[in-house]
């Protein structure tokens, strides 16, 4: 097949991307980015560069549109003919492009959401507004009002590594964005228009210029401070402009004159720091040294908000006046800061509110200096000092300071304490076992053994410093026992000492196999009975939190079988639960990825059986999620207005009878589901020799190479067995081969042995995990490719297994499109097909830059230097295609 003209070369890549339907506005904004790469490229780049990847774009785009195998392999030809230096360019190049486009589409976001907000006459269904008022009309506003004040949101950010991007990458990318905002907001012929695009223009040859892979692996303190970035700039004042909106919706014109309806609804986890469960990195000191930086951050933060707020309460002690309670505290304030009192009262004449919150403001200060004399010793009194303000506002008929801004801070304090995010400590069961052993032994003490006695006694320094709410739950990994979960109260009382004090914890099964889920309403009633766990059921009004993981069940079973044994064990715990009178708090492990439990989580949520929401729900959030659903303020308060409707709805008693009615009316169907998968999936990764094979058809062992995080990507095992890899490169690996295997294998052989398309079609449209499933692996197929994924499989030299994989990949696509209508995958999601298709033949580009890089590493017939070159070339590419499909594991 010959080569385009440049003239068919235009026309060509003209059409595709009219085809593609974008709104007009994000076709600029795609249109001006990609021109400022362009120009970056032809100053930046080696000469010819630009030209070198207008051909492989046409190229990709020409293959993608016309499906020819001619087509395919000149694409694939020009991809092979660079030279490495070249190759290396050419991926880099289409790695920003990604970043750009990407950058887009969230900018387009955050543009329909502002649309949205400006339109009086939208009525959104997905707000916790609307959901109250559904749940209202079902169980009445008394009932209704009572679950929207014990509403939980508990995302718990994870140092899972998932992100691709290097910090300083994403920093650029933010910058972008701000520029981004100001180019709407300049006229079109204007010198600011202009001025904006050159800025532009520095930006993105900044981004070309930054090495887009890390150069050494970060610290668990780097991951630490990443995570914080996204609190300063985003959380800490997003979630109480949630809680606005929410009030606002509520309450209507009097909102912000009278008391919140709603109560701070979100509460923030973390296992930066620590989580230590494979991750050597992550010691007692650390965990310290986490807990220490996340409070310096959320007190700086509440320093600063409440210096703004008193700056601004200027009300005069003639229009406002003070209660008794205000001048009381203003003297005991004064008495301790006497200083600064005399200073402030100068400042402030007359404005007895402002006087007191900026004394306030110091004292969180001094709380944040460690200064005995002046600091708060728990959020508590910081809460109490701000109510007599408010109260006293009240009194003085000022009750729109009093729950205007004043009250924005209340929430805050009340959501993030003096800790920011609740700390949360993780071990492998199998480490407790091997260090009670050697303890009970009563022989010298390992390295390992003092290490695991000394996370115990950090998280005692740390409840003590920052509260018991800073840290205390501790989640034990694999625990297949009531034994594993005493394990850590015996281990807590060697940590502290004869006559010593343990920490306060909370022990947390996490349930992984699927042999565990099975067994985890056995396990949960035995340790109920143990004196610790009673005492702390009774210290805390029968609370208990149970966590579920994703990402092992679906590489143990396949994600058929795995979801389906999810529901089931969430139902039984549920029930047992309800039974016993203890209120559960489910931890769900997702993933970004929907091999490891990731899709929207709105649908899944009400997707749940009953009683296993019960108006609380708790998951992880990780690497490349937690910048996409918190990075950008307007998404963030937009994704957690959603999560949180979805959570009230769940216990709804509609949606609690539609789940259970169609669980049972479905239940021969899921068990057929159930057995047929599972099998297939057996067939492939029990087949002799699977554990190499995989290793050898994607870039398993590369991805581990990639910086992405401090925790090592498998637990010690080769490539000989499966058993102990992490389940983040099994996911990971599969998506760079462009098979994402773990999303989808074996649905389409569960649908075939049902058999009844009828059946089926009836039990998408009626039963709610059926369609998050179905659907779920739409998207997931969507962003596969079998053209490319038939090349990485034939790397392996083993056609049986590769003509399992494609042949279960055409079951399944066809079983996918035929339950959910239309000729093509996501036909009834065309906004996210238009992304998907967008994206697809540049992300063609990049996967055969990574195919000619991991055939001839697979080969082993070059130099050293050669091979690290290559080596390097193939990183890249990871880099870019999990830019480009915007997952990685």
């Amino acid at each position: 097949m010959r080569e385009v003209t440049p003239t068919e070369a235009i026309d060509l890549v003209g059409r595709f991307e009219a085809g593609q339907e974008l709104p007009e506005q994000m076709r600029a904004d795609v249109r001006l980015l990609g021109a400022l790469l362009g120009d970056v490229l032809r100053e930046s780049g080696t000469p010819g560069l630009y030209d070198d990847v207008e051909r492989l774009r046409t190229a990709t785009i020409q293959a993608y549109t016309d499906e020819t195998d001619a087509a395919y392999r000149r694409a694939a030809a020009i991809a092979d003919g660079f030279t490495l230096a070249r190759a290396e360019e050419v991926a880099r190049a289409f790695t920003c492009y990604f970043h750009l486009v990407n950058l887009a589409e969230e900018h387009q976001r955050v543009r329909i959401l502002r649309e949205r907000d400006a339109d009086p006459d939208r009525a959104d269904v997905d707000t916790v507004a609307a959901a109250y008022g559904r749940l209202s009309e079902e169980v009445g506003d008394d009932v209704a009002l009572e679950r929207l004040r014990a509403l939980r949101f508990h995302p718990v950010f994870t140092a899972h590594p998932t992100e691709a991007r290097r910090r300083a990458v994403s920093t650029g990318i933010r910058r972008l964005a701000g520029l981004l905002i100001e180019h709407d907001a300049s006229l079109p012929t204007s010198t600011e228009r202009r001025r904006v695009e050159g800025r532009m223009l520095e930006e993105i040859d900044t981004l070309w210029r930054t090495a887009p892979l890390r150069p050494e692996k970060p610290s668990p303190t780097d991951e630490v401070r990443s995570v914080m970035s996204v609190f300063d700039e985003t959380l800490f004042t997003a979630v109480p402009q949630v809680y606005r909106r929410v009030d606002d919706a509520l309450q209507g014109p009097l909102a912000g004159s009278r008391p919140p309806v709603v109560a701070p609804f979100v509460r923030l986890g973390t296992w930066v720091g620590g989580d230590r469960d494979g991750n050597p990195f992550v010691t007692a000191a650390v965990t310290r040294r986490a807990a220490a930086i996340a409070s310096e951050h959320v007190l700086l933060g509440l320093e600063r908000a409440a210096n703004r707020i008193g700056r601004a309460l200027t009300l005069d002690a003639a229009t406002t006046p003070p209660s008794d309670e205000l001048l009381a505290l203003w003297h005991r304030l004064r008495a301790s800061d006497e200083d600064a009192a005399d200073e402030i009262a100068k400042r402030s004449p007359d404005e007895p509110h402002r006087r007191v919150l900026l004394l306030i403001a110091r004292r969180i200060a001094a709380t944040g200096a460690r200064n005995a004399d002046l600091a708060y010793t728990e959020p508590e009194q910081l809460l109490a000092h701000l109510r007599v303000i408010q109260d006293s506002l009240v009194q003085g008929n000022a009750a729109r300071q009093a729950y205007g801004a004043l009250q924005q801070l209340i929430w805050q304090v009340e959501t993030y304490g003096f800790h920011l995010a609740e700390l949360e400590v993780r071990q492998h069961s199998d480490v407790h076992k091997k260090v009670l052993a050697e303890l009970d032994a009563g022989g010298p003490r390992s390295d390992l053994t003092e290490e695991v006695l000394d996370t115990f006694r950090a998280v005692a320094f740390v409840q003590e410093r920052y509260g018991i709410r800073a840290a205390g739950r501790y989640i034990v990994s694999f625990t297949r026992s009531a034994d594993d979960l005493a394990a850590v109260h015996r281990l807590a009382r060697y940590a502290v000492g004869p006559g010593g004090t343990p920490p306060t914890l909370d022990v947390i099964p996490l349930f992984e196999t699927f042999a565990d889920l099975q067994a985890a309403p056995g396990i949960l009633a035995e340790i109920v009975e143990h004196p610790q766990f009673q005492a702390r059921l009774e210290a805390t009004g029968r609370r208990l939190e149970v966590m579920l993981g994703y990402s092992d069940s679906s590489k143990d079973v396949g994600p058929v079988a795995a979801n389906l044994a999810l529901y089931e064990a969430q139902a039984k715990i549920g029930a047992w639960a309800q039974t016993n009178g203890i209120e559960l708090t489910l931890f769900h492990g997702r993933g970004g990825a929907l091999g490891r439990g990731g899709g929207p989580a709105n649908s899944a949520i009400l997707a749940q059986p009953p009683h296993s929401v019960d108006g609380r729900f708790k998951l992880t959030e990780q690497g490349e999620v937690i910048f996409a659903r918190y990075g950008d303020p307007a998404i963030a308060m937009r994704h957690i207005d959603q999560v949180a409707a979805a959570i009230l709805l769940a216990s709804a008693p509609s949606n609690e009878e539609r789940n259970s009615a169609a669980a049972a009316r479905y239940a021969d169907v899921a068990a057929t589901m159930d057995a047929a998968s599972r099998e297939r999936f057996f067939s492939l990764v029990k087949a002799p020799g699977f554990a190499p094979w995989f290793a050898t058809v994607t870039p398993m062992e590369e991805v581990g190479m990639l910086a992405l995080g401090s925790r090592p990507a498998r637990r010690g095992l080769s490539v000989e067995s499966l058993e102990d890899l992490r389940a983040i490169p099994w996911v990971f690996a599969w998506t760079q081969a462009r098979i994402n295997l773990a999303g989808w294998f074996g649905l389409g052989t569960a649908l075939q042995a049902v058999g009844d398309e009828p059946l089926l079609r009836e039990a998408y449209e009626q039963w709610p995990l059926l369609r998050t499933l179905v659907d779920n692996v739409a998207m997931s197929l969507a962003k596969a490719d079998p053209r490319i994924a038939r090349e990485y499989l034939q790397l392996g030299d083993r056609p049986d297994l590769a003509d399992l994989v494609m042949d279960e990949m055409t079951l399944t696509r066809d079983w996918v499109i035929r339950l959910t209508g239309g000729r093509d995958l996501l036909a009834s999601k065309p906004v996210l097909q238009r992304a998907v298709k967008m994206r697809s033949p540049y992300v063609d580009a990049l996967s055969l830059l990574q195919l000619r890089a991991l055939r001839a590493l697979r080969e082993n017939g070059m130099s050293e230097t050669d091979a690290a070159d290559t080596r390097h070339l193939l990183l890249l590419s990871v880099s870019g295609v999990a830019a480009g499909l915007q997952n990685t594991g």
